[in-house]
C-alpha cells in the first residue's frame, strides 16, 4: 500500500533504516532521492535524481511514479526511527478520515534522554511555511494527484515545492494530525545543540538576507494560495480618519510592565531621552508588579511629570490588556508608540522618525527595524531584523505567512481605539497588526532604531514545546480568522482571482 520516499543522507544508519522500512509488509518499495551519485541501495529501492530536497521539479517527477495508494514521505535526512506500527496507524487514520495527508507526534532522542515533540493540528490559517509536520507524513497518492490536476503542477521552485504541494492538497482534503508518538529522531548532543540553535533562529528566517531567494519563492507560493481561496487583498487602502477629539500630547510611549525591576528604568530613560519637535509623554502600565518595579516607576514619575504611572484596577490583564489601559486613557497622545520594558530605543530620534511617518495621514501603523542584543546590549544573531520583505503591494498578504511584523510599532490612536488589543500575553501585537493592515497602509522604517534584548527574563525565554505549540496555534487561529474575513471582503466586492 505504501511507497516510502526519503533523501539520501550520510547518516551511518541509513542503510539499516531502509531495510527496516522494507521489512514492513505495508511498504512495497522505497524511492531514494539523491543529489549526486546514487546508491548502493537494498533491493526494492529506486534512485531518483533531485535538484533539491523541496523542489517543484522533484515532486512533478515523483508523483507519476508512485503506483501505491499511499506515499510515506520523510522530509529531512537524519536518524529517524519509526514505531513498528507507525505506518499501520497512519493508514488507519487516513482510511477512517479520508484525509489527504496524515502526520503524527514524535520525539527527540539524545542518548537515553527522550524529549517529546507533539505537533499542532492543521487549520486554514496554518499557512506558515515552517509548520512542523514531524519527520514522517503519509500522503494519499490520488489526493495529491487530484490537487496537482486541479490547481496545476508544482511551479519550478527550488525550495518551495513541498510547501506549494501541501497548500494545494489542503484545499480539497484534510491534513489530519494523529496525536500519537509514531517516530523518534535520534541525535547526538552536538546535533541537538545545533538543532536548538537553528530553531531559535528559524523565527527570523524570513528576515535573513541570506534566505532572500528562499523567501521569495515561499511568498510566491503563499500569494498564489491566497488568490486561489479568494483571501488575497489588492493594494487598496482606506484613508486614515481625522481625529474627532483633541489629544493632550502628540505621542505617548507605551510601556506595559510586570516585574522588570532589572530593566524598566533603562527603558523609561530611553524614552525620556528622545529628542522631538512635539510634546510626548511616557505611559507605564504597571501590571501589579511584586519585585520592586512599582517603586522604581513611581520614583521616576515623581521626578519627571511626563511619566504617567498607571496601575490597572483589574488583575486579569495580560500585555494586550495593559495596552488597552494605555490607549483608552485620557493621557494617551495622538500616536501610541511601543517600547517593551526590557528594550531600548537605539537613538534619540527613534520616536520622532516613527511619528513623522504617521503624520501625513496615509498610514494607520508604522513599524521600524530592530537589532537583537543580549543582556549587555551586544549584538547577537540574527542581528538586524528589518523586514525588507514587506512591500505595499503584497506586505499584508505575506504577513499571513510569516510570524511577525517587526518593532517598534507605532499607531494612530484614534484608529487603534476602534479595535483594541486581545487580552493575551503573546501575539497581541501580531493580532492588531493583521487587523489594521486589513484596511490601512503600514509604513516601514528599514534602518534599525530599536534594541530588542534577549535574556533569561524574556516572557518567551525557555519555553517548553507545549508552550511554543500554544503560541503557534494561537497565531494560526488569528490567520484563520483573518483569511475568513478577507474572503468575505472579496466576495462583497465581487473580486475574482
Amino acid at each position: 500500500m505504501i511507497t516510502a520516499v526519503l533523501f539520501q543522507g550520510t547518516h551511518p544508519r541509513q542503510e539499516a533504516f531502509l531495510k527496516e522500512l522494507l521489512r514492513n509488509p505495508l511498504i512495497r518499495r522505497a524511492v531514494v532521492l539523491h543529489f549526486g551519485a546514487p546508491g548502493p541501495y537494498p533491493p526494492r529501492c529506486e534512485a531518483l535524481a533531485a535538484d533539491s530536497p523541496s523542489s517543484g521539479r522533484m515532486w512533478n517527477d515523483l508523483l507519476p511514479r508512485i503506483k501505491t495508494r499511499y506515499l510515506l514521505y520523510f522530509p529531512a535526512a537524519g536518524d529517524v526511527r519509526i514505531d513498528p506500527r507507525g505506518p499501520d496507524r497512519l493508514i488507519e487514520a487516513a482510511e477512517a478520515t479520508g484525509a489527504g495527508m496524515v502526520y503524527a507526534d514524535y520525539a527527540d532522542l539524545a542518548g537515553n534522554t527522550l524529549r517529546e515533540r507533539p505537533v499542532n493540528d492543521y487549520q486554514p490559517g496554518s499557512i506558515r511555511d515552517g509548520f512542523d509536520f514531524g519527520p514522517m507524513v503519509l500522503l494519499a497518492t490520488a489526493a495529491a494527484r487530484r490537487a496537482v490536476r486541479k490547481y496545476g503542477e508544482v511551479p519550478p521552485f527550488r525550495w518551495a515545492g513541498w510547501y506549494d504541494l501541501r497548500l494545494k492538497l489542503s484545499l480539497g482534503h484534510d491534513l489530519f494530525h494523529l496525536p500519537e508518538r509514531l517516530s523518534l529522531v535520534a541525535e547526538t548532543a552536538p546535533e541537538r545543540a545545533a538543532e536548538d540553535a537553528k530553531a531559535r533562529l528559524a523565527h527570523f528566517a524570513y528576515c535573513d538576507p541570506c534566505n532572500r531567494s528562499v523567501q521569495e519563492e515561499m511568498e510566491e507560493a503563499a500569494t498564489a494560495h491566497l488568490k486561489r481561496i479568494g483571501a488575497w487583498l489588492a493594494p487598496e487602502f482606506k484613508d486614515v480618519p481625522p481625529a474627532e477629539h483633541p489629544f493632550p500630547v502628540e505621542a505617548s510611549v507605551v510601556i506595559p510592565v510586570r516585574n522588570r525591576a532589572r530593566t524598566v528604568v533603562e527603558a523609561m530613560e530611553s524614552a525620556l531621552a528622545q529628542e522631538t519637535d512635539f510634546p510626548f509623554n511616557v505611559i507605564v502600565v504597571d501590571n501589579h508588579s511584586t519585585d520592586g518595579t512599582t517603586a522604581l516607576i513611581a520614583g521616576l514619575a515623581g521626578r519627571r511629570p511626563v511619566v504617567k504611572h498607571i496601575v490597572p484596577a483589574r488583575r486579569d490583564l495580560s500585555i494586550g490588556g495593559c495596552w488597552n489601559e494605555a490607549i483608552n486613557s485620557r493621557m494617551c497622545g495622538r500616536y501610541a508608540v511601543q517600547l517593551d520594558s526590557d528594550d531600548l530605543y537605539q537613538g534619540p530620534d527613534s520616536l520622532r522618525r516613527l511619528v513623522h511617518l504617521l503624520r501625513p495621514g496615509d498610514c494607520a501603523m508604522a513599524v521600524g527595524s530592530y537589532t537583537v542584543v543580549d543582556g549587555n546590549f551586544k549584538e547577537i544573531p540574527p542581528g538586524i531584523i528589518d523586514h525588507r520583505e514587506w512591500t505595499d503591494a503584497n506586505g499584508r498578504n505575506n504577513a499571513l505567512r510569516v510570524n511577525g511584523m517587526g518593532a517598534p510599532r507605532a499607531f494612530v490612536t484614534e484608529v487603534l481605539r476602534r479595535f483594541g488589543f486581545p487580552n493575551v500575553g503573546y501575539g497581541e501585537d501580531y493580532a492588531v497588526a493583521l487587523r489594521l493592515s486589513r484596511e490601512y497602509r503600514v509604513g516601514r522604517i528599514y534602518e534599525s532604531i530599536y534594541l530588542c534584548r534577549r535574556w533569561e527574563g524574556n516572557t518567551d525565554a525557555l519555553l517548553s514545546v507545549e508552550q511554543m505549540n500554544r503560541h503557534d496555534a494561537y497565531k494560526d487561529r488569528l490567520r484563520t480568522i483573518e483569511i475568513r474575513v478577507r474572503r468575505k471582503m472579496n466576495r462583497v466586492r465581487g473580486w475574482r482571482s
